[in-house]
């Protein structure tokens, strides 16, 4: 995480796009087999996982039903992602003291 990212809130659709990429790269799977079972243009899937668009329920289950996935793991994924970015944004940045010389 970017220490710009801490700034600005958490955003969902940001979170399902990286977790859906994350989950058609493993399957090595391309953007263009993804969109096509999933009857979805391929550039809407493109913005969807760049986190541009926001992706209607209908269309997340499409998707997942493309890369066989239930939309259950990917919304329990997500869920998880925020909770670490929410904690790690409460965190106070430690600053590390200053060395003191042995008299």
């Amino acid at each position: 995480m970017r220490p710009e990212d801490s700034l600005r809130p958490v955003l969902m659709r940001e979170l399902i796009g990286e977790s859906l990429r994350e989950e058609r790269v493993t399957q090595g799977k391309t953007l263009r087999e993804v969109s096509k079972e999933a009857r979805v243009s391929l550039g809407y899937l493109s913005e969807v996982e760049r986190g541009q668009k926001e992706a209607s329920s209908e269309l997340l289950a499409s998707i997942c039903g493309a890369l066989e996935l239930p939309l259950s793991v990917v919304l329990g994924t997500v869920s998880e992602k925020m909770a670490r970015q929410e904690l790690l944004a409460k965190v106070p940045t430690i600053r590390p003291v200053a060395s003191v010389a042995a008299a």
